[in-house]
């Protein structure tokens, strides 16, 4: 009877940890497709690389945390496809970045600068209200790493289009907003590559999580 017990105690608690997980999922989710709206008209409206990359970065975060909330309780091998995908997901976008600034490169015009500093610095705001939220995570699984991953380099991003947005201004050029486009497409590229590193073995060959039976 012990045991029964301590095994409804142990799930009991592992459903409130999935519902904490999933509740701080959908807050993240919803915040940064609000951020990728946001960030991609400002970023157009200013022809600003770096700002249009963040605002990918916002897009690529939303499809993460939707990815993660599709296996909260899930077995291993999912939580491992699943990061898979997300890194899959993050190299994507840091070649359409790279895009992007090749594209700056041969037909830009100087960007708006203070557009580009307000937006990000808003943005800035709601992803460290992200990174809070996510923070109590970054110990756990690489589904839940995963997403704290993303949320760091968020306010990287953001921080690079500030620094970009006030050197622009300074210097009435636009190769600011390019270096900093640059890597930004360059932090996408290797948190894909950090990721898959880690989630591509334990996708293709998961470790067995039952206890094998000894013969009496």
């Amino acid at each position: 009877m012990s045991g029964c017990h301590c095994n409804d105690t142990a799930r009991t608690l592992s459903q409130a940890q999935d519902a904490t997980r999933r509740r701080v999922l959908w807050t993240v989710l919803a915040i940064n497709a609000a951020l990728f709206i946001g960030e991609f008209s400002a970023g157009r409206w200013a022809d600003s690389s770096a700002l249009q990359a963040d605002s990918l970065d916002s897009l690529g975060d939303a499809g993460v945390y939707a990815l993660s909330l599709a296996v909260v309780g899930g077995s291993l091998r999912q939580r491992n496809g699943a990061a898979v995908v997300k890194g899959l997901l993050q190299g994507l976008f840091g070649l359409v970045v790279l895009a992007e600034v090749v594209r700056r490169l041969l037909f830009g015009a100087e960007p708006l600068a203070p557009l580009m500093a307000g937006a990000a610095a808003i943005a800035l705001l709601a992803n460290l209200t992200c990174f809070m939220l996510l923070m109590r995570f970054r110990g756990e699984d690489l589904n839940m790493r995963s997403v704290w991953l993303c949320s760091r380099n968020d306010l990287a991003s953001n921080a690079g289009v500030i620094a970009a947005a006030g050197m622009v201004a300074l210097t009435g050029r636009a190769w600011p907003d390019i270096a900093v486009g640059t890597l930004i497409a360059v932090l996408f590229l290797h948190t894909s590559w950090q990721v898959l590193r880690e989630a591509w073995p334990g996708w293709r060959h998961p470790a067995d999580s039952c206890p094998k039976e000894t013969a009496p």
